[in-house]
């Protein structure tokens, strides 16, 4: 059978976890032995009781025990088949089945104290034949030994119908030459049982050498065979969808082709994840959404290329163009008579700060008067004695168009664009002068405000929190009192905001990759990374308004 990759993990998938049940439940879990140590105590402590005279006079042949101590143990077919005297794997001619080991103690007695069935008791004592009464079993009983300093148990080769079990209390005695006050180790046990003379008898032996040691469940509890039927079901089903679709199967609605957007800085990253993701989801349909470093520029300029694209493949009125989708901050400036815009989501901006500055708050006055350049210093707003470096976007940007609209403007149609540069280059900013620089980019903008002592920007917010969580020297500054949030906007209490558009050179056709990534990204797949990059979509909204664009 020729498969490839994906089928071999399909196959793979069912057959490990298949193999490893029939394994577990069928084969070794058969005949399975266990144990707990229900109790393992020391009766020093409780001889300090009034009412504990008789752990006092505890004595072995004439001498009272040494820290004694008390073990109960609990012994218990934990499998799924009856246990019978053969399946013990000791020698035939051993009639002990299970030794345990106690180590730095000495075996003062021992005693059956419970049987869940009194079929059970044959198994420890028989009647005298000699005598009245009972005596010991062959392989019931205990031994010791001096020169390792170790008492042993001997517990014979009980046969234990399904969930049967039995407890055995052993009294036990620090070695008179054993000196240390160190807690005692752990029982040590040994024995196993197995299903002999089968095919799988050899490599059971190999697996399970020990009694197992059990929890408070004998087999599997409800809950624990509800998890492993959901778990087998969810691997059969995974694996029967790999096996039986068609390779590469995309969702009905995927689209192939090449798809290039361009447009804003600040929407780039949002956009840049849904696009890689919906190649993902489409893989199957050869889907192509080049999406580099350089492929955003800016609101203004990726509707200059879309309308270009539009025109060199000579596009008729009426009809629309299918590969090309700029998205940009709000309704871009100038007549565009073919681009058509729809709302997508809207986006927090927030202004940065380089911490030299010494503020964190500014009213909105204060701004209007910083990009009036009234203030030139930031001593002027109880801040450092430093000069203000302003940095801006070039003009076309989103990000700018929103601080003049949102912020700058005192009343509708106000259109107070920020100071004209005063250098070609931020670099050539003097660090004793009040200067204005532009950048290109959101990146540009948040790296030379850091960067700039005094230096004063702005960022869509979801950018300016990761940069800021690992640079210090970039603080995100409030508006009067009131943080960059989705809820804050919504309230009308935070003025910085703008609408997302999604523009088109005409309405491009339908089962053409825009309209399809279009949909995707507005009602798809594309919802959930919109929100994770502090967006909310404007189908969401409580308030209509802030979709409104501007």
């Amino acid at each position: 059978m020729d498969l490839d990759f994906n089928e071999w993990v399909a196959v793979i998938s069912i057959a490990i976890p298949s193999l490893g049940f029939l394994w577990e439940f069928a084969v070794v879990g058969r005949k399975r032995l266990g144990y707990r140590v229900q109790m393992d105590t020391l009766a020093e402590h409780a001889t300090q009781s009034p009412y504990a005279g008789v752990l006092r006079d505890m004595q072995l042949n004439g001498h009272r025990l040494k820290d004694p101590s008390f073990v109960l143990l609990r012994i218990e077919n934990a499998g799924s088949a009856l246990i019978d005297d053969i399946d013990y794997l000791t020698p035939s001619d051993d009639p002990c089945g299970i030794r345990v080991t106690f180590r730095r103690r000495h075996v003062a007695g021992l005693v059956v104290t419970e049987l869940s069935q009194d079929d059970l008791r044959e198994s420890f004592v028989r009647e005298r034949q000699d005598a009245p009464g009972f005596v010991a079993v062959p392989g019931f009983g205990f031994d010791n030994n001096a020169e390792s300093l170790t008492g042993v148990i001997r517990l014979p080769k009980v046969k234990l119908p399904l969930r049967a079990e039995y407890k055995v209390l052993v009294v036990l005695e620090r070695w008179s030459e054993d000196h240390t006050g160190e807690p005692f180790p752990k029982p040590v046990f040994r024995g196993a049982v197995g299903a002999h003379r089968r095919w799988y008898d050899p490599l059971a032996r190999f697996v399970r050498l020990s009694v197992a040691k059990t929890e408070s469940h004998v087999f599997a509890s409800r809950p624990a065979w509800i998890g492993i039927g959901l778990l087998a079901a969810a691997v059969v089903a995974q694996g029967a969808i790999t096996l039986l679709l068609p390779p590469d199967r995309a969702p009905l609605d995927c689209v192939g082709g090449t798809l290039h957007l361009n447009g804003s800085t600040a929407f780039a990253p949002a956009v840049r994840e849904a696009a890689a993701r919906y190649e993902e989801a489409c893989a199957g349909k050869d889907v192509s959404i080049p999406v580099g470093d350089g492929t955003f520029d800016g609101s203004g300029a990726g509707l200059a290329d879309l309308e270009k694209a539009g025109q060199e493949a000579g596009v008729e009125v009426g009809e629309g163009l299918g590969d090309h989708i700029t998205f940009t901050d709000g309704i871009a400036s100038g007549k565009h008579p073919r681009a058509l815009y729809r709302t997508v989501a809207y986006s927090v901006f927030t202004l940065v700060v380089n911490r030299d500055a010494g503020v964190e708050n500014l009213t909105v006055g204060q701004i209007r008067d910083l990009y009036a350049g009234k203030i030139t210093n930031w001593s002027q707003l109880n801040g450092a004695d430093v000069p203000v470096h302003l940095v801006n976007r070039h003009v076309g940007s989103g990000t700018r168009s929103a601080l003049v609209q949102r912020v700058l403007a005192v009343k509708e149609g106000d259109n107070r664009q920020p100071p004209q540069a005063t250098v070609d280059d931020c670099t050539a900013l003097d660090d004793d002068t009040y200067g204005v620089c532009e950048v290109d980019g959101t990146e540009s903008m948040l790296e030379t405000v850091s960067g700039t002592a005094g230096g004063f920007g702005y960022s869509e917010v979801t950018n300016a929190e990761k940069r800021a969580k690992d640079d210090r020297d970039l603080v995100r500054i409030t508006i009067a009192g009131q943080q960059a949030t989705l809820d804050g906007v919504e309230n009308g209490d935070y003025p910085y905001w703008q609408t997302e558009l999604a523009y088109t050179y005409g309405e491009p056709p339908a089962g053409s990759l825009a309209a399809a990534f279009l949909t995707y990204l507005t009602e798809q797949g594309g919802r959930d990374v919109l929100r994770a990059y502090g967006n909310r979509l404007c189908s969401e909204v409580e308030n209509p308004r802030v979709c409104e664009p501007s």
